[in-house]
This record gives structure tokens, sequence and C-alpha cells, in this order.
């Protein structure tokens, strides 16, 4: 009872110093939450809460008009007079009665396509009236599980913070923000400052709310939503949607407000369904009551986002501007039960700020000083939506226990249960932890790196290694030996490995590692390792070639300059080939042909090998420049997030020195260059071009030659853009100069859904084309034309491509299969 009590009295001093509260209801008694509460003629306001509580803040005594807005219900105005703080007004508010004209239902043209295309043409105009402006923004996240599973593959799952109540059900996550934004539209730029930040339960309180996330802006061609989806009021939205006018009616301020139900033509688009709400002769936004599902965003473990937006009409600019959001989900994956939402509000709107050349920056979220240690009496005062009561209980309870699980007898009690060795960690792996001084010793398991190629036959690895952590800021080293073992050459090829890092600012790392591994003759991998023991396995297929390589290595990397990256690498080894010393297969040794040689440049030559032993010294020298890169400064680390604006350059220089024989050595520049573009509702972009040069042509061994990477599988695993389809593996080398490009459009469904019956499918039409370019040899092309978004309801993962390759007057085609959830 006294804790009852407790959390009813933190309840009350939590919204006790608020000027103007009450509770929201309709006509049933049933609390209304996201209701808009503001001044009437501002923007000024809040929203309430699941429980329909509110506040607003009013500092001065005297007479104000209130409005409460709140989509499909009336509209409601209260004038008060207010002599004494605080102030407590309850409202009841009744449902909307929306009305279909006679005129309307009568006319032959759809009413509703019209109002559509009036907002449509005139959404440059609207959007124009709030083109620069600065606000105040509060967001709320919070995550609830339902009967949360004890375990997961073996994994003893925990209680989830403290959270959870006797059925194993209550709130994981619960996170506020407190911020200030600055947003102009030409160019489009966004910039925003923390003034306060909470976690639930957390020291740190680094939440996950960003209002640039929240910016889910209708009246752009493409909303970002969890995926890029086609706006309803979209240049080609009537490729996407049916509308219907379900009706009109008056706000409190005698404005026509028109519903208009938002239809999707195909269920899967990558579409909304829903209501807009538009006003009349201004055609603007008024509000927005959406859905998605998991298929429509492509993320099949959700089930159900839900969307809400309420504007609000601004007289200092004559505009209908966003005030408050909220965003409702449903993930269900793998027995865990999600549900959750995201608030958030807006107010205290600037739209004529003092911008200059310095106000926006690449960095676009910043916080301030403590932002992150802001205590209880400063939240009690700056929070525009109450807490309700489970939220009060959460912190309440997730903040009392915080320090104790920081201790050391409950961190090692922890980790008594988490370090428990069970029958299968020989096989999946083992990790031992100490919480509290911050360390970790992980075992590596049999089956991590499994693997078949016909040099070593059946090979794993087994290893150990420890870790320690430094600090909460990225500081670490960890040192550790790892041991693969072939069963069929009988060779143990140990590794021993260092490394550290620093910080997560600049993330600067040195590693250092020396032993024996096994390497490709392709140092850029184009041959998985799951992909080569399926191959050979099953078909006979041993296209990995491989040779032996005793090293010793030291390397260093640091973002130097935000968006600048360099690493530097030098290492000495020996290098010995190897050949095959097991045909074992699944199928006939027959089928195929059998297996290949472990030559490349001659599978038929089982006796003498691609290169003969050697010693070389290699140094790397590499940067990378990611153009006008932006990036979030959190109290503990950077997080870069690119600009598709703008490509990302590699450049890499390798020098191979000191070989036994000096005829090896050699000089060579590499540079790449990629893109990833949104083209908004016609899908999306993506290049990537690579060429090379040696400074004088040299009779080097084979794996320091440039090359393409091929590929003979009909389901290779490796990445679409960074190989050729039909290409051999080490059809094509250099030793002089080469150039690769690749590029490809993925056009979602702005095509094949403009195609009656095949529509219905809601494939995706995938193009490509890819050159290759080599001295001493006529060029290596193909186009492919391909469909993705292949599979059922909101599990679609699988593409087919059909490829067609030239070269030298030969013609090649076939069909390659991949998961483009591996892309």
């Amino acid at each position: 009872m006294k804790k009852i009590t407790f959390l009813i009295l933190l309840f009350i001093s939590s919204i006790s110093i608020a000027q103007i509260k009450g509770v929201i209801t309709d006509v049933n008694k049933e609390p209304l939450s996201f209701v808009s509460i503001y001044l009437d003629k501002t923007v000024t306001g809040t929203t309430s809460n699941d429980n329909g509580e509110y506040v607003l803040d009013i500092t001065k005594k005297g007479n104000y008009t209130i409005v409460y807005q709140f989509l499909g219900y009336k509209t409601e105005k209260k004038d008060i007079t207010i002599n004494t703080f605080p102030f407590e007004l309850n409202i009841v508010l009744e449902e909307e009665s929306v009305v279909l004209s006679e005129i309307l239902i009568s006319s032959e043209d759809n009413p509703a396509n019209k109002i559509i295309r009036n907002v449509i043409d005139n959404r440059e105009k609207n959007t124009d009236k709030y083109a620069n402006y600065t606000s105040k923004f509060y967001s709320r996240g919070l995550y609830r599980i339902k009967d949360a599973p004890e375990k997961f593959l073996g994994q003893t799952m925990g209680d989830f913070g403290g959270g959870l109540d006797s059925t194993r059900s209550g709130i994981i996550y619960l996170s506020e923000t407190v911020s200030e934004i600055k947003f102009q539209k030409k160019p489009k730029r966004f910039k925003e400052n923390i003034i306060a930040s909470k976690v639930s339960g957390r020291d740190n309180g680094v939440s996950f709310n960003r209002a640039e996330d929240a910016n889910i802006n209708f009246y752009d061609n493409s909303v970002e939503f969890g995926n890029f989806l086609i706006s309803p009021i979209s240049t080609n939205a009537f490729t996407y949607y049916r509308y219907k006018l379900e009706g009109t009616f008056y706000d409190k301020n005698g404005r026509l407000i028109n519903k208009i139900n938002v239809l999707p033509k195909r269920k899967n688009d990558r579409v909304f369904e829903g209501a807009l709400y538009i006003v009349e002769d201004d055609w603007a936004l008024y509000g927005v009551d959406v859905t998605v599902t998991g298929a429509q965003v492509n993320i099949p473990v959700v089930d159900v986002l839900k969307l809400k937006q309420n504007y609000n009409y601004s007289e200092e600019n004559d505009a209908w501007v966003l005030i408050s959001q909220s965003i409702d989900f449903k993930v269900n994956v793998f027995g865990f039960k999600l549900d959750g939402r995201f608030s958030s509000a807006y107010s205290n709107y600037n739209f004529k700020p003092n911008f200059n050349e310095k106000t926006f920056t690449n960095e676009v979220l910043t916080f301030e000083k403590e932002a992150t240690e802001k205590d209880s009496v400063y939240w009690n005062g700056l929070r525009p939506v109450p807490l309700t009561l489970e939220e009060v209980k959460d912190y309440q309870i997730k903040d009392s226990i915080k320090v104790v699980r920081k201790s050391e007898k409950y961190l090692d009690s922890v980790n008594k249960i988490q370090n428990k060795f069970s029958v299968v960690s020989p096989i999946l792996g083992y990790n031992y932890r100490n919480s509290y001084e911050k360390w970790s010793l992980s075992f590596q398991g049999l089956l991590s790196n499994f693997s078949f190629n016909t040099v070593q036959g059946f090979n794993t690895s087994l290893g150990v290694s420890y870790l320690k952590s430094l600090d909460d800021k990225g500081k670490f080293w960890n040192i550790g030996v790892s041991v693969n073992y072939g069963l069929s050459d009988n060779r143990a090829r140990p590794v021993l490995f260092f490394n550290k890092k620093w910080n997560n600012i600049s993330k600067p790392t040195f590693s250092a590692s020396l032993g024996v591994v096994t390497v490709q003759f392709n140092e850029r991998k184009p041959i998985l390792k799951i992909n080569n023991t399926i191959s050979s396995l099953l078909e006979n297929y041993n296209f990995m070639k491989i040779y032996d390589k005793e090293f010793a290595k030291v390397s260093y990397s640091e973002e130097i300059k935000n968006g600048i990256y360099v690493s530097s690498s030098l290492e000495y080894a020996n290098r010995k080939p190897l050949f095959n010393t097991t045909d074992y297969s699944f199928v006939p040794k027959s089928d195929n042909g059998g297996y290949t040689s472990n030559n490349p440049l001659d599978p038929t030559d089982f006796v003498n090998a691609a290169f003969t032993e050697h010693s070389i010294a290699t140094l790397n020298l590499g940067a990378t420049f990611v153009f006008g890169q932006k990036y979030l400064s959190y109290p503990d680390r950077k997080f870069n997030i690119g600009n598709e604006k703008y490509p990302i350059l590699n450049i890499e220089y390798v020098k191979k020195f000191g070989a036994s024989n000096k005829e090896l050595n050699s000089d060579v520049f590499i540079a790449s260059l990629r893109q990833d573009i949104n083209a908004g509702n016609y899908g999306n972009l993506r290049y990537n071009m690579r060429a090379g040069a040696f400074v004088n042509s040299k009779n080097i061994a084979f794996m320091d030659y440039l090359q393409a990477n091929g590929n003979q599988l009909v389901f290779p695993l490796d990445n679409q853009l960074n190989s050729f389809g039909l290409l051999e593996y080490y059809r094509f080398f250099t030793n002089d100069k080469y150039a690769e490009a690749h590029v490809e459009h993925n056009f979602k469904g702005a095509f094949l859904g403009r195609i009656p019956l095949l529509n219905k499918l809601n494939l995706h039409l995938v193009t490509g084309a890819k050159t290759l370019f080599m001295a001493d040899t006529k060029p290596f092309t193909e186009y492919s034309f391909g469909l993705d978004n292949i599979g059922f309801g909101k599990w679609r993962f699988l593409r087919i491509d059909y490829v067609k390759s030239y070269h030298a007057g030969v013609r090649n085609e076939g069909f390659l299969f991949r998961f483009n959830l591996l892309e």
C-alpha cells in the first residue's frame, strides 16, 4: 500500500507545477490520447498522454481560449479565466459528424480526386510558408513486450531491465528527449540540439529519439517511414491510390475540412492506407491518420505501423504547421511480441529565424553539456506531456535498481547465469564475462569457421580471445589466438592477434597479427566459403583456389577529419603453393567432370603450381573520402550517416618490395567510386566503379595481379555491385591497367505497378549493366533484367536476374538467384 501511495504522489508531483491540467475523455468516459491542446490562434501547445491527461504551461493569470483538437472528434474551444494556479479543466470530446452533401453524391466526377489534385498543385505554395523555421521538439519513446520468452537459442533473456511483471510483460524501453531544431527547405537542411535526454534505468540517458527521424513530410513525393513510401499527395499518387470523399465538417474557426479515405490500388505496394484531412481552399493538410503493414515497408517482422499527425493554423505566416505526431507499432518475431509508441510535439515556432552560413553544418545532431544528467525536478518542469502512472512506475523501479545493478554482487550473479557452460558450447562457442571489471574471455566454436575445400578438406577453427574494456567511450584492447585445422592436409595453421581502439569519435585502431593462413588468389575474396563448400560437395565445383601464407602484419586506421578515413598496413609474408589433397564429394566423382586442380591458371594441371614459393613485403596506404558526410555527435561517440548526394571515393597505394625475387616487386594505384542514390518514387540507383594501374608492368606473382570478381554460381551470396554475373573467376587479370563499372536501378513499383494484372504481384523491376576493360584484351560487358520482391505476403526476399554477357563476339546468358536481404 505504501508503494502504491508513493507512486501516486510521485505521479502527482510530476504534473503539480503545471499551470493548466486535466483529463480528456469521450462521451463514454474513455480517455483520449494524443489530443492536441493549444492556445487559440497560436501553435504553442501540448498533447494528452495515453491516459488522456494533459498539462499546458501558462505562466500568467488572465483570460485564455484553449483549443482541443483530435482527429475524428469535434474540436472544442474553451474560454477560461485563470485567477489561481494550478487550473484544472477536464474536457469531453464528441465524435465528429462527417456529412457528405447531396451535390457531391450526385456528381459524376470523383470529388476526392479533385481535392487531392488541388493539394498536389499547392504543395510548394504551402510548404514555402514555413520554408525556414526553428522550434522546440519533445519526443517520447516506449516499447512494451508481452509474454517474453525466458530463453532464446539457449540463452537466458533476463528481465529486460527489471520492468516485467509475473507474466513477463511490461515496459522494456522508455525514453524522453527535449531539443531545439532548425529547418531550411532550400537547400534542405536540418539541425538538432538536444537539451535534455532521459532513458529509464540508464545513466547515460542517450535516447533513440531524433527530430529528423520524426520529420515525416507527406508533401514530399517519397516519405521515409520504415522504408521509402509513396506519398498519397505525390506527383504520381494516382498510379498507386484511389480516393474517396467520406464527408466534410467545419472546425471551430469555420474552415471546411474534407475527410478523404486513401485506398491503395495494390495491397503490398509501398503505400499508406487510411485518411487525410484537407482544408478547403487552402488545400493544406489538417490531419493524417494512416497505417502501413510489414509487407508495405518490406520489414517482415512488423505487423503494422500507425501514424497520426495534427496540424494547426498559424496566423503569423498563414500556414498549417505540424504540432503533434504519433507512431504506433506492433512487432512479432521469433516469439517476441512487441508494441509501442513514439510520440512527438512541436512548439515555440519561429518562422523568421536569423540563419547564417554557420547555422547548418555537417554536424546534424548535438548534445548540450550534461543533457543526459538532468534530475527529476528538472524534467517535471520541462516535460510538456505528463507521464502515465505506468511510465512513472517504470522510472521509479528502474531508477531505484540501476545503482544495485551496477554493483559487483549483482553483476556477478548475472554473469553466473550467463557463464554457464553447456553441451553445445564447444560447437557454437562460449563467452565468460566479468561485467563489473569489464572483461570477457571468448571461445571460438567448431561451427564458427567450418568449411570444405579440396586443399584442406573439411576444416574448422578453434580459438580463444580476451577483451578488456577501458572506459565507456569505446576504448578497449583484445588479444587472442585462433587455430585452423584441415582434416585432409592434416595441418594446423595458428594465428596470434592483438587489437586496440582508443575511442568512438575518430576510432583510432591499431592491429597486429602473425601466423599462417590460407588465402584466395584473388585478394578481393570473390568466393564465399559457404558457397565453395556447397558447390564442391554437391556439384564437384571447387571454384576456390588458395595458397599458403606465413605472415606478420601491423595496421592502423583512423578518421582524421570528418569524412576522411586513412588506413595503413605493413606485412612481411612467405607465400607457398598448395595442391589438392582430397577428392571427397557427396556426389559421384565423375559428375561435372570432377574436381579441378588448385592452379587458377590451368585447372587441368595437378602437378605444377601457379607460382613459385617466395617471400615479399607489402605496404598498403589508403584513404577514403565521404564527401559532405553528415554525422551525429553523441556524448560518448560520433555516428556517421554519410550523404547520398555525393559519391564515396577510395584511393589505395600498394607497394610490394623486398621480394626474394626482385622481379616480383611492384607498385600499383587503385581507386574506386560508389554511390547509392534515392530516386524517390522511381526507386533506387546504385553504382560502383573501380580502376587500377601498375607503375611498371612486370612478371609478378599471380596473386598480385589486378583481378575482377567473377561468378560461376547460380545462387551466389556475394555483393551484386562488386562482381560480374557470368564471368569465370580467374579469367581476366592484368599487371598493367584495368577498369570496371557496375550500375543498377531498382525501379520498385514505378513500372510494373502500371501494368494491369502484373501489378497485383507487387514485383520490382531491376535493370543493370556491367563492363570490364583490361589492357591487351577486349571489353567484357553484361546486361541484366531482373525481378525483385519475390515471395509470399510480407516475406519477399527472393530476386531473379536474367543476365547476358558479351566478349570478343561470344555471347552467354543465364539466370541468377539472390536473397535481396544480403545486399
